[in-house]
């Protein structure tokens, strides 16, 4: 199962890629989406998201932000936060978002965004403050907290999906196959239940329905980062 950035954020991201994104990748099943969480060290004294700004404001470059590195989600996604803002924070790169993690409960940086099946348990153990979803609704998981745009950022949005590829070659019979086979698995209830509970929103659609929307956010993504000027290491 593949995550959504590796995939749109790459093909702009990196020059010498080995492969063709749209060309070279069949979309095979679509499986849900689960928006990111912005949250918080709890030492740092905001609760909302605009408190979180007026503050960023008032402090330029005070509030280190982890993420799993130059390129990622964590990065690219608050990056276009500031850039919708006017804000500036300073980014930490880590090797991926559990030592990232570690250091935003200890005080070490003061904020992420994240997914949401990684920073859960934090956020139930409140050993984080969450206070928005960057999706384009309120997530069933925190139901309370307001998405980004919702909060007053016009124009943020960030879902990260995941789904299930296979190669450019791969026939169309036997992916609508696999297709009709994941679509399946996802009706179960049981398994939308433990998938909702970590954040993800399940959702069945076809291999076509998937491939417009690797294409939309190749297109999207593509141009965000050529607007932001980030290239990965």
């Amino acid at each position: 199962m593949v995550m959504s950035q590796a995939l749109t954020f790459s093909a702009s991201l990196y020059s010498d890629l080995p492969y063709d994104t749209l060309r070279d990748l069949a979309p095979i099943a679509y499986v849900g989406a689960t928006p990111n969480a912005l949250v918080v060290t709890n030492s740092l004294p905001v609760t909302t998201v605009q408190e979180f700004l007026a503050y960023a404001r008032a402090n330029p470059g005070r509030i280190a932000y982890g993420s799993a590195g130059i390129g990622s989600a964590g990065h690219l996604s608050v990056e276009l936060l500031q850039s919708l803002t006017g804000t500036r924070l300073t980014h930490v790169p880590y090797k991926g978002n559990a030592p990232a993690l570690t250091d935003l409960i200890s005080g070490q940086i003061q904020t992420m965004l994240i997914t949401m099946p990684a920073v859960m348990p934090h956020v139930k153990s409140g050993k984080v403050r969450p206070i928005a979803t960057s999706g384009v609704r309120r997530s069933p998981a925190l139901p309370e907290l307001p998405t980004i745009a919702e909060a007053g950022v016009s124009g943020y949005e960030y879902t990260p999906w995941f789904g299930m590829f296979g190669p450019g070659t791969l026939p169309r019979e036997l992916t609508a196959r696999l297709n009709t086979a994941v679509n399946k698995a996802l009706a179960d209830a049981e398994l939308a239940e433990k998938f909702a509970q970590q954040g993800l929103e399940v959702q069945a659609m076809t291999s076509e329905q998937f491939a417009e929307i690797v294409r939309a956010d190749v297109a999207r993504w593509g141009k965000i980062i050529r607007e932001l000027g980030v290239r990965a290491e």
